[in-house]
């Protein structure tokens, strides 16, 4: 079994959860996901299955969309719900929708994010979360993220009796993009400490929610026999590389992982690009870092 299934993934799931759950239920080994989202995120979870699983590294690059809520006024430890309140300031008069939508359209665009102390992110050889753990705050590099798209997508809500301020939004962002941090970042714009409060990611690369499928359904599918009608071939998850079309005779030397010469109508600047024979991708190639004019095999995935 081989292709890549649409998640939706539940809330109080890790993306290893999620894995382990595939399969068991598929009763394969050959699984794995396609970047983490955190427990009470849910959503769009493109999982690899069989050879599609090569292809893994090449789908956590790609763009991903998310609705998310913020609430203004209150700051957590984590950035988001599931943290212990560290500061509090009352936001006692509606905010204005202009200014909101003024807020949204100042962080299109590169901007710079500092990963927050709860994430994954190793500095020193450990990953934030363990120093967080530990009661320590250190200095971490920003870094730049590009906001494609965000735009309102609920009413502004005025909670008076707790002084807070929520509302919905949804945004199109560039690989290593925190929301919950970006959340932050709108309360900053705004005046008050803000966390996120809910998340759901949409879309991830060209794979959207109206494809993904809950665990359940796929226990279902399992007992039915119809799986593979739900696997997406491989090659949709590479539709964002650049394609090369190659003959009979040059496939025979792809299937053999061999060095070629650099094609004509590549862009030298693209750092990886699918290679196709009869509408299959046979492989990923990449420029030679050290033999000018030729290219290498990055993965092989037919032969």
């Amino acid at each position: 079994m081989d292709g890549i299934l649409i998640l939706n993934k539940p809330k109080g799931f890790t993306s290893h959860d999620c894995v382990f759950k595939v399969r068991k239920i598929l009763k394969t080994k050959k699984v794995g996901h396609t970047g983490t989202l955190d427990p009470e995120v849910t959503g769009v979870l493109p999982i690899c299955i069989g050879k599609a699983t090569k292809v893994v590294e090449f789908l956590t690059a790609e763009e991903k969309t998310y609705v998310a809520e913020v609430t203004i006024g209150t700051a957590t430890t984590t950035e988001d719900q599931t943290g212990e309140i560290v500061e509090e300031k009352r936001v006692d008069n509606p905010i204005p929708k202009e200014k909101i939508l003024s807020v949204l359209q100042q962080l299109k665009g590169e901007i710079e994010q500092t990963p927050p102390m709860y994430s994954a992110v190793k500095i020193k050889g450990k990953k934030l979360y363990e120093y967080a753990r530990e009661g320590k705050v250190i200095d971490r590099p920003s870094r730049k993220v590009t906001i494609h798209d965000i735009f309102l997508t609920s009413d502004i809500t005025h909670k008076e009796e707790k002084g807070q301020i929520r509302f919905s939004f949804q945004v199109n962002c560039s690989k290593g993009t925190y929301v919950r941090t970006l959340a932050v970042q709108i309360g900053e714009l705004l005046g008050h400490p803000a966390h996120m409060s809910y998340l759901t990611r949409i879309t991830s690369g060209n794979f959207t929610i109206d494809q993904a499928i809950t665990l359940e359904q796929l226990s279902e599918l399992t007992e039915q026999g119809a799986v593979e009608e739900h696997l997406l071939p491989m090659e949709d998850a590479l539709s964002s590389l650049p394609k090369l079309e190659i003959s009979d005779k040059v496939a025979e030397k792809v299937y053999n992982g061999a060095v070629l010469p650099y094609p004509d109508n590549i862009n030298d600047t693209n750092e990886y690009f699918s290679v196709f024979h009869d509408n299959k991708c046979l492989a990923i190639y990449m420029k030679h870092p050290s033999k000018p004019g030729l290219m290498k095999p990055k993965k092989v995935f037919h032969g």
